[in-house]
């Protein structure tokens, strides 16, 4: 180990003699040994570092500072070896912002049709005199009752129809048999011509009541001509407008 000390200084001290001689340093100046840095680099007696103007020193870029024996990378300084420090780690390359996402428009909303109005439920009752209807004694049409239910049948068509009910009832006169198979007679006549104008039959109900449901008195002639009669009840659904 003092071998290469020696040696070393030697090395140094030549460098430093070779500098001089083609320098403007002064000859009568005596020139001082560079000593060996135990930081690990040759250093001058004024502190600072021989450097090589020659050639490259081992591990040493050629012109930079000549290493002791004591050198090592942990030693090296950074005018000398800027290579062996420590790099400062890479500042972070900036993120980049996400992407803006425009937001969904909302869908628009689907418009809910209003309902439909409910039918209105209709319930009417008709009563015609039996006198318009048939001749006295008599079951059969006669042409201004027909007319009658003409009109009738055409509001009917205008229904979401449920049921018609006809109830034939006559006077006093005569027994109660008699009047009551002639009231009910005179209602399926009433459900005959209904049918042959479009009303389904099984939507018409019949009935006789006879002398059982007077209005009037029966011991008048006008009494009398009002207990004869007819009456149609319509029920059924009528659509709103």
């Amino acid at each position: 180990m003092k071998n290469s000390v020696k040696l070393g200084a030697l090395v140094a001290t030549g460098l430093l003699a070779a500098c001089a001689t083609g320098s403007n340093v002064r000859q009568d100046v005596p020139m001082i040994p560079a000593a060996p840095n135990q930081n690990g680099y040759i250093t001058t007696p004024f502190g600072g570092v021989v450097t090589s103007p020659f050639a490259e020193q081992p591990g040493s870029p050629k012109g930079l500072c000549v290493r002791s024996p004591w050198w090592t990378p942990a030693n090296a300084q950074v005018d000398c070896n800027a290579d062996l420090m420590p790099k400062a780690a890479p500042a972070p390359s900036p993120m980049a912002p996400p992407p803006v996402v425009a937001p969904t428009p909302a869908p628009a909303p689907v418009p809910v049709p209003a309902p439909a109005p409910a039918p209105r439920p209709t319930s009417e009752k008709v009563t015609y005199a039996a006198d318009a209807f048939f001749d006295f004694d008599k079951a059969t049409l006669k042409p201004e009752g027909m007319a009658k239910l003409d009109d009738l049948a055409g509001k009917i068509k205008d229904l979401t129809l449920e049921v018609v009910i006809a109830v034939g009832h006559t006077d006093a006169v005569g027994s109660d048999a008699y009047n009551q198979k002639l009231s009910l007679r005179r209602a399926e006549a009433v459900k005959g011509y209904l049918v042959s104008k479009g009303i389904e039959a099984n939507r018409i109900y019949t009935e006789g009541k006879g002398k059982k449901q007077p209005v009037a008195d029966n011991n008048s002639a006008e009494g009398r001509a009002k207990n004869r009669r007819v009456e149609i009840e319509v029920v059924g659904t009528r659509p709103v407008k």
